[in-house]
């Protein structure tokens, strides 16, 4: 999809800054007490230094779970190496938003965001490859490493992994291990309940939540190099196996398995509330299932049984922290993130707040018995494809996202994902 360059951003400081006098004031320093942090609401030009940033140290950018996430731990950084740290929520479009800002000279030094970012990213110069020790790699999952790897050189610091996975109400189906999506839709119909299964569609589609349905149908959205990085000369909507998925998805639809009236503002409440006995999203929706109370299990995403080796393939995104080209100071982001890196002491202390599947793999161990579901998502994760970052993906989420919404609602599966594919090659090819 297009990106939609503002003239104007909306940054809330977070206080996350703490000066060298403050670390020797106080022991235990509160980010949010009075160390001459600015702390306030703001909309800013990218014009103009940043809310907030321009009399700090170092400046982070990111949504507002990441922010809450890390401020603290970052406020003890900055606090241990004598500098001031100021965290910032940017509500809206980040990516856009920090590629705009860098270009003018006003962004941050590193900007958290999702590691399919890192082909526009790069084709914009706003970051830098990033230092990561051998050490460090081998803690690191495979996934993680390869997502944010690019013309074999590292661009960002992972920190979390994430795909989507089955989660199953088991008061409401004995099904509660599924081993293929015929399953699902059979147990799910047999439920009862007033949906089969919650995944978000709506009306425009969402490519990301139905790729594990159309890569077990035989889908795919860009074929391989022969180094594991996406070709986007090979494009697979509008292929063979795209139209049989198509085809699936267009059962799926008519078994009412999948509908656009469960979006992104329903699908996770629909089954929470007990209205249906499957739930097709990830990590993020597990503070919610846990507090409904329900006796719940996770599981990967079966394939097809219709289709001889059928595999699900969910992407895998991570999240991660990237070194802004232009940012004022670059010497200290690049001291950050290397910190980052170092142990895993970052990602976890970010979990408090913001409960993701950590990248690294002594965390992973740790969680094994204290939270199961994050060990699980990121064994699933392993067996994922990390979310394209090529620049040509920016094409494709729109038009496949309404093909296959279309195709829910009643339209040919043929000659819509065909049309999908005409579409995205005319973009990429501009």
């Amino acid at each position: 999809m297009p990106i939609n360059r503002r003239s104007f951003l909306h940054v809330t400081a977070i206080t996350a800054s703490l000066s060298a006098a403050a670390a020797c004031s106080s022991s235990s320093p509160s980010p949010s007490s009075s160390s001459g942090a600015p702390a306030a609401d703001a909309t800013v030009d990218p014009a103009a230094p940043a809310a907030g940033g321009a009399k700090a140290d170092l400046v982070i950018w990111a949504d507002q779970k990441k922010a809450e996430s890390i401020r603290d731990k970052a406020a003890a950084w900055g606090q241990a190496q004598g500098i001031t740290v100021a965290v910032q929520i940017v509500a809206n479009d980040l990516q856009p938003n920090f590629v705009t800002a860098n270009q003018a000279g006003n962004g941050p030094d590193i900007v958290i965001g999702a590691h399919d970012w890192i082909g526009n990213l790069i084709q914009n110069g706003s970051i830098v490859p990033v230092s990561i020790s051998a050490k460090a790699k081998e803690n690191f999952s495979d996934v993680a490493l390869a997502a944010v790897t690019y013309d074999s050189q590292t661009y960002a610091v992972p920190y979390a992994v994430e795909c989507v996975a089955l989660y199953i109400n088991k008061a409401l189906t004995s099904h509660t291990a599924p081993q293929s999506i015929e399953e699902i839709v059979e147990a799910g119909k047999a439920a009862g309940t007033k949906a089969v299964l919650a995944i978000q569609v709506g009306e425009a589609g969402d490519a990301y939540h139905l790729e594990p349905i159309f890569t077990a149908g035989g889908g795919y959205m860009f074929g391989k190099n022969a180094d594991g990085s996406y070709n986007a000369d090979d494009l697979g909507v509008g292929g063979e196996g795209s139209i049989k998925a198509a085809e699936k998805i267009a059962w799926m639809g008519q078994q009412g398995a999948l509908t656009t009236s469960i979006d992104k503002n329903n699908a996770i409440s629909t089954f929470t509330d007990g209205n249906a006995p499957y739930l097709l999203t990830g990590p993020w929706a597990l503070a919610d299932v846990k507090k409904a109370g329900m006796d719940y299990a996770v599981v990967k995403v079966p394939g097809f049984e219709s289709i001889p080796g059928s595999q699900a393939r969910p992407f895998a995104g991570v999240n991660c922290f990237y070194v802004a080209s232009n940012g004022a100071n670059k010497g200290f982001a690049e001291s950050f993130v290397i910190d980052v890196a170092k142990d895993s002491s970052f990602a976890e202390a970010m979990m408090a707040s913001n409960e993701l599947p950590p990248a690294q793999k002594d965390l992973i161990e740790k969680l094994k018995s204290t939270s199961p579901e994050m060990a699980a998502f990121n064994d699933f994760a392993a067996s994922a494809d990390p979310l394209p970052s090529i620049p040509a993906m920016a094409a494709v989420w729109g038009p496949l996202g309404k093909a296959q919404a279309n195709i829910i609602n009643g339209a040919d599966p043929t000659s819509t994902m065909t049309s999908a594919g005409e579409e995205i090659k005319r973009s990429i090819q501009g």
